[in-house]
This record gives structure tokens, sequence and C-alpha cells, in this order.
């Protein structure tokens, strides 16, 4: 006499988690188990975890012909996410298990051969599918935290098979996970604008760029600042709401298997080293997880000395920094993952870093120096919003009595925050994500400025988009001063921000 049961899990795609079916099959027959629907050898391997985990559960595993098939059957499943529903299935199609409601539940977890239950990577999208079809989900204590982060899914915790099973028999209930958001505490130093002593222009670029979301390139010798200005950016930001936090934490939960709590709705930042491959940029692999341009999704990516990073890793940035996306082919199909991040770079003048300097150690030749800038395309450089020298600032004046006491981020925090406050009531955006129509909408210049513009735009030459960069920039430092009417002083120190297109360095 055959059986069949029924149990929903969940696959991991990318940011995505499609519903699959575990349908599982007894019949009379040799016994035997066999999976289908695409399984990668991880899946393969939970046929023996699972009967391990059965027997030790205090269950019997049939002597029968079992056949367990995962569909869709064109979708690829990896991982040892469906152990815990496959060994659901057999239980329910053997009769050792009754569980009438079992079409309310979905089910995640890798089995342990003791029937234990191990947190698996990618719960986080799943929790969020799961609660649009109004069913509850069943993961390990591991994924709790993590779960937790969805307000208003209904998500049990199981430690064992067996658990599970008592559940489903009413002899015991499975606790719920606790979805309430503390504050998370957080007893690592924060770094602050204020540590910075002088750069006043570029912590004013630093203020300008995070209000708008604007990218940033900081061009100077070493020693001046701009790798501890560029690490002190997300202390000035906004803080992510719910729905960019989601977005964010789920991108982790499929790259590394974690997100740490602490961290909820703050800026990620994301600073990889100049030896990153396009492939770590990008992200990759046979099945594609995403790179460093999407783990810095509504956060900051610094990109320290430049021009050290190959050709190919740069120009892979130009594709994201417009559509604030990347795709990624594979022979299996195609994976998009959101990368709407905030590029702030530096680089040195010249090859020894000293070029323009009032030391005068620089000796490096002509050739040199537009070998060493020529690394960076133009159509790259363009693509910067902001272009900023930090000049050297002498030690006797960043450290004398009469130094004038930094402004700390809170403070700054507060305008940003204002600011940006300003720009999604206006069009739901920041000023940096604002289209060529919504420019000619939300920019109004009185005739001074726009004078301005028109004669810098001649007089530098500049492309199309450089004009709109300057524009958004300009909206920006307005929102600022919190002035609708964009005028001549705003539109003089955003093309001030222009540096490469004023001259090469």
């Amino acid at each position: 006499m055959a059986s069949l049961a029924v149990v929903y899990s969940r696959a991991g795609v990318g940011i995505n988690a499609p519903l699959v079916t575990v349908e599982v099959h007894v019949a009379s027959g040799l016994p035997s188990l066999s999976i289908v629907g695409l399984p990668e050898t991880t899946v393969k391997e939970s046929k023996d975890r699972v009967r391990a985990a059965i027997i030790n559960s205090n269950f019997a595993f049939p002597a029968k012909k079992i056949i367990i098939n995962l569909a869709p059957a064109d979708l690829p499943k990896e991982g040892g996410r469906f152990d815990l529903p496959i060994a659901m299935g057999i239980l329910i199609a053997t009769g050792q298990l009754d569980a009438k409601d079992i079409n309310q539940y979905e089910f995640l977890g890798e089995l342990a051969l003791s029937g234990e239950l191990r947190p698996v990577k990618g719960v986080l999208p799943a929790v969020m599918k799961s609660m649009e079809e109004n069913r509850s989900l069943i993961v390990a204590p591991g994924n709790a935290q993590e779960a937790s982060l969805v307000s208003n899914a209904q998500v049990f915790i199981a430690n064992s098979l067996l658990d599970v099973c008592q559940h489903f028999a009413a002899q015991s209930s499975l606790s719920l996970v606790n979805a309430e958001l503390e504050e998370p505490s957080d007893n690592t130093e924060t770094l602050d604008l204020g540590d910075v002593k002088g750069q006043y222009q570029a912590k004013r670029a630093l203020e300008i760029a995070a209000a708008g979301g604007h990218s940033l390139l900081m061009i100077g010798p070493p020693g001046t600042g701009k790798t501890m200005l560029a690490s002190r950016l997300t202390s000035i930001l906004p803080e992510m709401t719910e729905a960019e936090a989601l977005e964010s934490a789920a991108l982790r939960s499929i790259s590394q298997g974690d997100y740490e709590f602490s961290s909820w709705k703050k800026r990620v930042f994301r600073a990889p080293h100049h030896t990153a491959s396009a492939v770590a940029m990008v992200g990759g692999g046979g099945v594609p997880k995403p790179g460093e341009i999407s783990l810095a999704h509504n956060g900051v990516l610094f990109l320290d000395e430049l021009p050290e990073f190959s050709r190919q890793v740069l120009e892979v940035l130009r594709e994201p920094l417009e559509s604030g996306s990347i795709s990624i082919s594979r022979a299996a199909g195609k994976m998009e993952f959101p990368a709407k991040f905030q590029l702030i770079a530096a680089m040195n003048p010249c090859p020894c870093g000293y070029l323009g300097d009032s030391s005068g150690r620089c000796h490096c030749t002509s050739e040199q120096v537009q070998r060493y800038q020529n690394k960076i395309s133009g159509p790259l450089l363009d693509r910067f919003d902001m272009q900023l020298n930090v000049p050297r600032i002498a030690v006797r004046e960043q450290f004398s009595e009469e130094a004038e006491v930094s402004e700390k981020s809170a403070e700054i925090n507060i305008r940003v925050k204002r600011a940006r406050k300003l720009q999604y009531q206006r069009a739901n955006k920041p000023n940096s994500g604002l289209s060529s129509k919504e420019l000619r909408k939300h920019c109004h210049l009185d005739d001074t400025a726009r004078e301005l513009l028109l004669s810098s735009i001649d007089k530098l030459q500049l492309s199309s988009r450089a004009h709109d960069k300057i524009l958004r920039v300009a909206r920006t430092i307005a929102d600022l001063e919190k002035t609708e009417t964009i005028k001549m002083n705003h539109v003089a120190e955003a093309v001030n921000y222009r540096k490469l297109d004023r001259g090469r360095l």
C-alpha cells in the first residue's frame, strides 16, 4: 500500500527563497531511498543524515522503497536545509506521525545524526516569504535571532526532530521567536568625525556626501587623513529604514549565514583590499553569491588606494553605480543582486604620493604621473559626484592649543537627517538618485546660479552627466541650508567639488 506526504520548504536563490514542495512516496519493494528534483551533492547526502536522525529519535526507518521529489524539478537545490522537511515527510508517509495541519507550516533545518536541528544559511529571505504566504516556519535555535528581525512573522524554534514531532502530536508546543526588537547593546568604540583635526573642507564635503548619498573621491598625499575621514562617514549617515535593514541583512544571511544583531539598522562599511578580484567585488561562483558591492548595499563601499585596483575591477563598478543592481549570468541561469551603495574612494596624486605637496618630496616624472593617473578611466572618474583635494596640514597647526575643537558626528548627523527628510518628502529618494526629469522638476535655480552653472559648463567643457551631478550636489547643499531655491553660492561650492574637471591632479 503506497502512501504519499507533502511538506513545504524554501530554497535559496540569491536573496529570493522560492517555495519547494517536498513530496515523499513510500511503497513496497526493495529498500531504497532516492532523491529527485535537481539536488546537489549535499542534498543527496541528506538520506544518511535523515536515516540516522529518525532512528535516534526513537522512530522506525521504513525498509521500503522511498522516492523523494523536490519540486519544482528545474530549480537547483543545495545545502542541508531540506533534511527536516524530508524527515517529516517520511514520518507522515509511513503513518508514524499524524500532522493534519502540516500544510500550514514550512520547514528549514539540517539534521545531526542524533536528530538535533542545526542552523542553515539564508533563513531571513525564507522568513519573509513564508510570512507573505501566511505559513508558519520552523527553524533551528541558531537561526532564531536572525528570524526575529522580521516583525509579525510566526517562526517556531525547535531543538530537534523529536521536538517538532511532539509539537504536531500535541504532546508539547514549540516556542515562538520573540519578534520584539530591543535596542541592540553595542559596547564597541564608535568612530567619531570629531577625532579628525583640521581638514574642515574635507569634513564639509563628507557632510554633503552623507546628506545626499553622493559618491566622493579624495585626492591627497599620504597621512592627510583620507582613510580616517572615510571610515567615519557611517557615523553621520542616517540609520536604515526597516525595509533597507532587512535587505542588507538578507544579503549577509545568504553570504555568511549569520547576522550581527548589534549592527541592526546601521549602515555597513565595506573596505576591500586593492588586491580583490573582479569576482570578489561583483560576486560569483557556481551558485552565485553576492560580492563586495552587494554586501555594501544601503551602506558605504570604500576603495582606498584607488589606482592600485586592477582596471577590470574598477570598470565593473560603472554599471551598478548607475543601475543600483548587479546581474550575474551562469550556465544554470541569471541572478540579480541589489547594489545601491555609496562609493567613497581615496588616492594619491602620483606614484610616490607627494605631487604638489608643500614638502617638495615628489621626484616622479611627468610620464610616471600620467601613467599612474591613467589607471582610472575618464568614464569612472566622471561618475564621482564630488572630487576633492585633501592637502597636508602642518602638525603644529593640528595640535596647537588654539586648534579649534572639531564638531562631533552626532551634531553633523542631525543636519544630515534633516536634509534627508526633505529629500524623501520631495522625491522619496536621496538627491544622488534624482533622474534628469526629476532634476528639472525639483532643482529651481535663481538667475545668478543658472548663469554660473552654464558658464562653468562651457569653461570646463563638462559632460551632461557632470552637469547633472553638479546640480544634484547643489540641491543637497541647499537642503542643508533649508533653502528651496538653489542659489549662486550653492552652485559655486558644487563646482568646486569637481577638481578633476578643473584640470588633472
